[in-house]
């Protein structure tokens, strides 16, 4: 029996988080016996921030991140987001070269960051901001390349802006076809291993609730996204929504093992 009475739950404001929580979030399934859970939803590169600095119970972290706070939080099994086809681009405007100097990133401790230091070959000036911005930044000419993740990487030439770099397929070919993991869900040690189960079972139930009512949950997902159109909501659903989300298993835990690796050679 678990004792938690209050759950901070921190996730970001995509479709795929607003998708796996939102049974959860809206009541469609009932909430932990005894405990009153509350979202919040802010940019991965904010809740990144937020874990390092335990301000909440339950959240949603880069994986690249994960991999740091192994001795506050444990990292659960569901929730998650992983690519199985699609991963981050670097994207650059029609008039930029094949070598961008400064490159928008959302936030220095992403996964999507780590990978890009990871596959490029030469020396690049990152200039962090969140993700919704870094578009506009390019057609400002703030910086010369950007690195999309979440929603936008999927619509990049509706922006017309080139692809340079996609990490998803830069991963397959580095990791002999792993998922990539870009998110997961961490709980703080705090509530105590117990929860652990408790938490991952809770998201499971929330996750296959969500399937039999998407038209429910689709206005909460129109207001968080940065993407509203509903045919990009169910792509960015299909792209980071499987069955690693259910159950990330061996095969999971051992991309991110070759994350880990990944991050200490970057």
């Amino acid at each position: 029996m678990h004792t938690c009475k209050n759950l901070s739950v921190a996730i970001s404001p995509c479709p795929n988080d607003t998708y796996i929580f939102g049974a959860w979030i809206l009541g469609i399934i009932p909430d932990l016996e005894g405990c009153r859970s509350r979202f919040y939803w802010q940019d991965v590169d904010v809740l990144n921030r937020w874990a390092g600095q335990d301000r909440v119970l339950v959240v949603k972290v880069s994986a690249a991140m994960a991999l740091d706070l192994e001795k506050s939080y444990y990292i659960l099994s569901s929730g998650g987001a992983f690519g199985v086809e699609h991963g981050p681009k670097l994207v650059a405007r029609k008039d930029a070269g094949s070598r961008p100097a400064r490159i928008a990133v959302p936030g220095m401790q992403t996964t999507a960051y780590i990978l890009l230091r990871a596959a490029l070959d030469y020396e690049f000036q990152p200039v962090p901001m969140p993700f919704d911005r870094i578009v506009d930044s390019l057609n400002k000419k703030e910086a010369e390349a950007g690195l999309l993740i979440h929603e936008t990487a999927l619509v990049y030439r509706t922006y017309g802006m080139d692809l340079i770099l996609d990490l998803g397929r830069w991963w397959q070919d580095n990791t002999f076809g792993l998922p990539l993991p870009l998110g997961c869900i961490a709980l703080h040690k705090s509530l105590g291993e117990d929860m652990v189960s408790v938490v991952q079972d809770q998201i499971r139930e929330s996750l296959c609730a969500a399937d039999g009512n998407k038209s429910r949950l689709r206005p909460l997902m129109s207001h968080l996204a940065q993407e509203v159109e509903p045919e990009i909501m169910d792509r960015h659903v299909q792209a980071y929504v499987n069955d690693y989300s259910l159950d990330m298993g061996s095969t999971g835990r051992k991309a991110l093992q070759a994350l880990k690796e990944i991050k200490q050679g970057a």
